[in-house]
């Protein structure tokens, strides 16, 4: 009687942080997928932990810091990646029985340090994975990383010393992920990096090839090609550059989602240049304005930053009466966190916490007001939505002016018909600050 295989040895996994973490989550995951190791929910049930950390802000920081903890109490062996992990000092001084700790976008230094605490036995069977390799998003939508690490030195951020500057992915490898993706069942593409808008700078636009054709490392050359594959394609974090403007008649001709994630973060031309920002008000004003005549429809999202040192009540104003100005769909604030390794936090005049947090609190009230303005538009149309979730009669969907998590909802009557992952065209019946009402035309 031939031995039974011995059961292949288990890795938990804990995922913090954004998107691009989440990316990089996804690919350690189809690395241990493929080489046999089996991925499991529960501590209990782990014969090893990988914690995957975000550092951005202090409270990520303290979020990251916990996570470990709790990894280290329910299971005791904890390899630490991620952002977080640049700062290897920082986790080992507060959880110093972590075996393990690596910086961001490193699956080879995490595949190493899992190897050495937990060999696996080979098994031809269990080494297969999908082509669209292990995700970690519901099945309809994925996020598709472009390029690692900025070329920009915002004096706020810290991202460029703990993921370095620009390096593209080749744009036949993109095409070829983003094919796969699509062929496995999902519906939307979420385009994704530190700087969308500079995708292929650093190889200086570089000639690739997919399916055997042409393609330029561009931006604008990449999402038309994305455009091809039927799917849903949404740009984030997309720098104001002039170019950008290639692609809006793409979103007008229904070939790309019209959205655009466009990281403003102030309007104040001091601000902007203690931030270190590109682009001023006036010029984003007046490209805001080009969008929406080349595509009325057109989603802007952004996010922005109140109480950054030195910002004075008539400097915040400008920010306010900016917005006022803008209008734009869907935005973030933050209150200025002092994050450790910031130039920013040298700067003279820092604003208390206190009044950091009440001018994020105003600035969101006046964009709450925006934001009510703007969906009402959409009362009384059709629109094609993507569903996420039925529960009996009832849908929580996205329309193309929502991505997941961050913006708003389309929720939807009379749903009993819809499937998660669904396309669907319904009626909007009315809107709120941050959220579409509607019923479905599939009965």
């Amino acid at each position: 009687m031939k031995p039974r295989p011995a059961a292949a040895p288990t890795v938990g996994f804990v995922s913090l942080g954004c998107p691009k973490a989440l990316v990089d989550s996804e690919r350690i995951l189809t690395q241990l997928r493929a080489e046999g190791y089996g991925i499991v929910p529960r501590y209990e049930e782990a014969d090893l932990v990988v914690v995957n950390t975000c550092g951005f802000i202090d409270s990520a920081v303290d979020e990251s810091l916990g996570a470990i903890g709790e990894a280290l109490r329910e299971n005791g062996k904890v390899v630490v990646t991620g952002c977080l992990g640049a700062k290897g000092e920082v986790v080992r001084k507060a959880h110093p029985a972590v075996l393990a700790v690596t910086g961001p976008h490193d699956t080879e230094a995490v595949m190493t340090a899992v190897h050495a605490h937990l060999p696996k036995p080979h098994d031809p069977f269990t080494d297969l994975v999908p082509p669209q390799g292990v995700k970690l998003t519901p099945r309809h939508y994925a996020y598709l990383k472009i390029s690692e690490g900025c070329n920009h030195r915002c004096t706020f951020c810290i991202i460029p010393s703990m993921r370095g500057d620009l390096v593209s992915r080749p744009v036949g490898e993109v095409l070829q992920e983003a094919e796969n993706l699509a062929r496995a069942g999902v519906q939307e593409l979420l385009v994704i990096s530190q700087d969308t808008s500079a995708y292929g700078v650093d190889v200086k636009y570089r000639t690739g090839f997919w399916k055997g054709r042409p393609v330029k490392t561009r931006m604008a050359d990449l999402v038309q090609a994305l455009s091809s594959l039927g799917v849903w394609v949404r740009l984030h974090y997309v720098y104001p550059y002039p170019h950008v403007d290639d692609v809006v008649p793409l979103m007008a001709g229904g070939k790309l989602l019209p959205y655009l994630d466009v990281p403003f973060q102030h309007a104040s031309p001091r601000i902007l240049k203690l931030m270190k920002r590109p682009a001023s008000a006036e010029d984003n004003l007046a490209r805001i304005r080009a969008w929406r005549e080349i595509c009325p429809d057109i989603t802007i999202r952004s996010t922005f930053i109140a109480g950054f040192p030195g910002e004075t009540e008539a400097e915040f104003a400008e920010l306010l009466a900016f917005l006022e100005e803008a209008q734009l769909d869907r935005v973030g604030c933050f209150a200025y966190s002092p994050v450790e390794g910031a130039a920013a936090n040298a700067l003279p005049d820092a604003v208390p916490a206190e009044e950091r947090e009440d001018r994020r609190r105003r600035f969101m009230a006046v964009q709450a007001r925006i934001s009510a303005r703007r969906l009402q538009r959409f009362v009384g149309r059709e629109l094609e939505v993507l569903v996420d979730k039925v529960d009996g009669n009832a849908a929580v969907a996205r329309g193309p002016g929502d991505a997941p998590e961050i913006d708003g909802r389309v929720l939807v009557d009379r749903a009993r018909w819809l499937k998660a992952g669904q396309l669907a065209r319904v009626r909007i019946t009315r809107a709120d600050e941050h959220d579409l009402f509607a019923e479905s035309l599939l009965q």
